[in-house]
Formats: C-alpha cells, structure tokens, sequence
C-alpha cells in the first residue's frame, strides 16, 4: 500500500550567493508540484580564535545574521504557495555540515545546489559533492546558476 503524501525532503545551503536562490526556487517548486519538504540549510564558519568571549560575540553575531538570511528565504517559500519548509543553521564547514545533516536526517532525499556563474567553474560545494569518488548517499541536483524562475519553473 502506498502512502498518501511522499514525505521526501530537499536540502538547500543557503548563504549570501545569488546561485542559492536558482537552488531554493528549483526545491520549493519541486515540493510545491510532488509535495514533501523544503529544508533550507545555513552554516556559519567557526570564528577564529581571538580572544576570551570574543569569538561567542562572533558567533552570536554570525548566527543571528544565518537566521535573517533564512527567514528572508522562508518568506520566499511562503509566496510560492503551498510549501513546507524546515531551517537547520549549523557552524562549521559547509560540505561537512551537510553530510552531517543528510546522515542526521533520513528524510532528506535530494540535495539541491545552483552552480556558480563565474567563469571559475560551478563552485565549491558544486564542485566538492560532484567529484567525490564515494558519492553521497542521496541524488545531488545542480541548478545551473543562470536560469531564470521562469525556466526553473518550467522544469519543475
């Protein structure tokens, strides 16, 4: 017997790169179409050392700016209708993060990113996910960066 709603979910990084809104824009239309959950990642890097108490004002300072960084993005996904959405802000390294949190999260069935539009190649993490030899455990899709939401749209 088949369940009534696939609860699949797709994991989107989000940071201040343009890019990250082709990622968002493919995920939330894809979950407003086949249904399931949008979670709308950010990770902050861990300060350096400083000082005593310094680096928690860093910290504090970085993780409050991740969360208004989401909360923008949430608001998008709430003007595309009918999407659920989750947020996970985590520090440290993005990629490690993001393994952690796809082993954390047995719900989560694609990740989503948008490939960079510089002429330096398709990005880090792009770059990152698509090369590992072992593969990750879940289908990665890649945006290309310089699709419009019309185009995204229309694939979804």
């Amino acid at each position: 017997m088949y369940e009534t709603e696939y609860k699949r979910k797709f994991l989107v990084l989000i940071d201040e790169t343009a890019e990250c809104d082709r990622a968002l824009t493919f995920a939330a239309y894809r979950v407003k179409r086949t249904g399931g959950t949008v979670v709308l990642m950010s990770v902050v890097p861990k300060p350096e050392f400083i000082g005593l108490g310094v680096e928690d004002v860093l910290r504090a300072e970085a993780v409050e700016e991740a969360e208004r960084n989401l909360d923008t993005r949430l608001a998008r996904t709430k003007d595309i209708g009918d999407v659920r959405a989750e947020t996970v802000v985590r520090e440290g390294d993005a990629a490690e993060e993001i393994e952690r949190v796809i082993a954390q999260d047995q719900g989560i069935a694609i990740l989503v990113l948008a490939a960079s539009t510089s002429s330096d190649g398709p990005g880090p993490l792009v770059t990152h996910f698509a090369s590992r030899s072992n593969g990750l455990p879940i289908p990665l899709t890649v945006v290309p960066g310089r699709m419009s939401d019309e185009e995204i749209i229309a694939i979804c």
